[in-house]
């Protein structure tokens, strides 16, 4: 095991959002932004961003760390990258303002269409539908979860359909 290995959780969180350079064994190097270090295998994972707003991932496994040197810390913008790097696009952050226009679009054309909707919650921030089905922020196909999977199917393909009229 080496030192890098013998470091713990704590240790590795210092070095995420950090460019680092990674010396490993057979002389290889790698250089990136931390994105995160997996607790099990101290393996790193690191992004490089290349042009074309393309990134560029790698992994160099735990085993294979002999030193990482921090070469540069992260400022707020390029944290805000590195986090983004796998988030779904329609992830997008929405206001309060525009989750409760998304619902009550939504809920008004379920109601338009013959389609029993409720709001639930203490907030009332999930639509349910037909008792059966709710639809949670911000109110897409996947937010929708059921245990009868055929109405689930139906549900999600009628919000798609919706929401590719709406663009």
């Amino acid at each position: 095991m080496n030192d890098w290995q013998r470091k713990s959780p704590l240790d590795w969180e210092t070095y995420v959002n950090k460019m680092v350079k990674v010396a490993a064994v057979e002389k290889h190097e790698y250089e990136g932004w931390v994105l995160t270090v997996d607790p099990v295998s101290a393996s790193i994972v690191l992004a490089t961003f290349l042009e074309n707003e393309k990134v560029s991932i790698s992994v160099v496994l735990g085993h294979a760390v002999q030193e990482v040197e921090i070469l540069k810390e992260g400022d707020n913008e390029m944290k805000q990258r590195l986090s983004c790097i796998f988030a779904p696009e329609e992830s997008k952050a929405y206001s309060p303002e525009e989750l409760e226009k998304r619902k009550n679009d939504l809920k008004t054309w379920l109601e338009t269409n013959h389609i029993p909707v409720t709001e639930q919650g203490e907030l009332g921030r999930t639509l349910c539908v037909a008792g059966v089905l709710s639809i949670d922020p911000p109110y897409g196909p996947e937010e929708c979860s059921s245990s009868n999977e055929i109405i689930l199917s139906r549900v999600q393909g009628l919000i798609q359909g919706y929401l590719e009229k709406q663009q």
